[in-house]
């Protein structure tokens, strides 16, 4: 069950050291900027200062996300599907940015939302069972796919009533979602631990 390749291991890495790193990076060449209430999209949308760094990256962690479904072969396919299919969603959302002024466009926003629902889900369905399978791929710690969705209806929310914490919002969605590919590999990583025989039966009625 075990095998992430040394490639699959650095790009897991990468991803949230570029997200976390790109956001904050993007956030500081614009003349006012709040983090909190502003998105992390609005750093990349049309007339936002020095667009390109947020744009570029999305396109990488995009790339990482991608790099680490094909290393991950320990995990089911569908979930390494989803996880593709999150990663280049996400970064059309670059090649689809929002309007001066945060005013949002269609095709960013289906791009957004298929790539939430990608990155959210994809856990779900790499899960397997089986006692040699690594602990972040097993039913339970899929469970993570809850606390997503508890995040993105935070985000939602927010979104729908203009509050004044969306930014925040999305960059806790951000950080789960970035992090939990790096969870499981590092779980494939660990060595397995091997099963406990059961006792005797002959040996247990002689004792």
């Amino acid at each position: 069950m075990r095998g992430v390749p040394w490639w699959g291991v650095i790009s897991a890495v990468a991803a949230p050291v570029l997200l976390i790193g790109g956001w904050t990076v993007a956030a500081g060449l614009q003349p006012r900027f709040d983090p909190v209430t502003n998105t992390v999209s609005a750093l990349a949308a049309i007339g936002a200062t020095d667009r390109w760094v947020m744009n570029l990256v999305f396109l990488l962690v995009g790339a990482c996300y991608i790099v680490t479904a094909l290393a991950l072969r320990p995990a089911s396919t569908p979930g390494r599907l989803m996880l593709i299919g999150g990663a280049a969603a996400g970064m059309m959302v670059a090649a689809n940015p929002e309007h001066a002024g945060g005013f949002g466009s269609v095709p960013h926003f289906v791009f957004a939302s298929i790539g939430f629902a990608g990155l959210t889900l994809w856990p779900v369905g790499a899960a397997k069972r089986g006692p040699a399978v690594p602990w972040a791929l097993r039913p339970t710690p899929a469970a993570v796919v809850a606390v997503q969705f508890a995040l993105l209806a935070w985000f939602g929310t927010e979104l729908i009533l203009g509050a004044h914490q969306v930014g925040l919002a999305e960059r806790a969605v951000g950080v789960v979602q970035v992090t939990w590919p790096l969870a499981v590999v590092l779980s494939c990583c660990l060595p397995a631990r091997a099963p406990v025989p059961a006792p005797d039966a002959n040996q247990a009625s002689r004792a």
